[in-house]
């Protein structure tokens, strides 16, 4: 693959483009031209009122439309990686990638969950704010620390946690409840995806099981290679062993054919 070749690295929800600079960093020293967008209202100033209005119903097509934007604006087609929310993201524009690496992937609608929590948490956010497709959901840290950054040190967990930031009900809607969206936002043909896909999986992880991620690897076929990891979790990007995962990630892709 020829040096410079564009990468964009796309985060989950509640997070930054932050999120993404460990990954940015292993393949920028590999020589790739990284980008780490902060989706829309995502940055530290989405924290004001005003923003967090018009996040409330920000869609994960309006999320997508602006990752194009910055497809559109490429000189070649780039690498998309991306981690659970963005690993949707990157999955509804991979007809625009050269390849895309999937760190445990939000999964596309009509993929049936794999896991009760998952079929849980959008019912818990029912129960707790109601319309919730309608508002801001500000982010937890009793469930990030149990379930996204239950392997990282206390201090570090505080440290990541205080950088989210609320995330889109409506986007929340879209991915815990597809089977209630009957626009399908985030329908991803199968057949439309032809380029290689990396999907990778954490043991532990329990936001997006390993079952659902070898089920999004299976709706792709012989484009997909699965690959887990024993004792990981969801911060695939930054917890310990992240190094492992962000190398393995990079010699795949390396090793992609023109």
């Amino acid at each position: 693959m020829a040096p410079r070749t564009p990468v964009i690295l796309l985060h989950g929800a509640f997070c930054g483009g932050w999120a993404m600079e460990n990954l940015a960093g292993a393949f920028a020293a590999s020589g790739y031209a990284t980008h780490t967008p902060d989706l829309r209202h995502h940055n530290e100033a989405a924290k004001g009122e005003r923003n967090l209005k018009a996040l409330a119903t920000t869609s994960m097509r309006d999320y997508a439309q602006d990752v194009r934007t910055l497809i559109d604006g490429l000189d070649e087609k780039p690498i998309l990686i991306g981690h659970s929310m963005g690993g949707l993201l990157a999955q509804m524009l991979a007809a625009r990638a050269r390849a895309v690496i999937l760190v445990a992937p939000c999964a596309p609608w009509g993929l049936i969950p794999s896991h009760w929590e998952q079929y849980a948490s959008g019912v818990g956010l029912i129960l707790a704010a109601g319309h919730y497709w309608e508002r801001t959901i500000p982010p937890a840290y009793e469930i990030a620390a149990e379930r996204a950054l239950d392997r990282m040190p206390r201090a570090e967990r505080e440290r990541i946690f205080a950088r989210f930031v609320p995330e889109s009900g409506r986007a929340m809607f879209e991915i815990l409840q597809w089977w209630l969206d009957m626009g399908r936002a985030t329908d991803v043909p199968a057949r439309e995806v032809t380029c290689p896909v990396l999907c990778i999986a954490g043991e532990r992880d329990r936001v997006n099981p390993p079952e659902t991620v070898r089920r999004v690897a299976a709706r792709y076929r012989d484009n997909a290679t699965y690959k887990e990891y024993p004792g990981m979790s969801h911060w695939l990007i930054g917890e310990p062993g992240w190094d492992a995962v962000a190398k393995d990630a990079a010699d795949w892709a390396g090793a992609l054919k023109d």
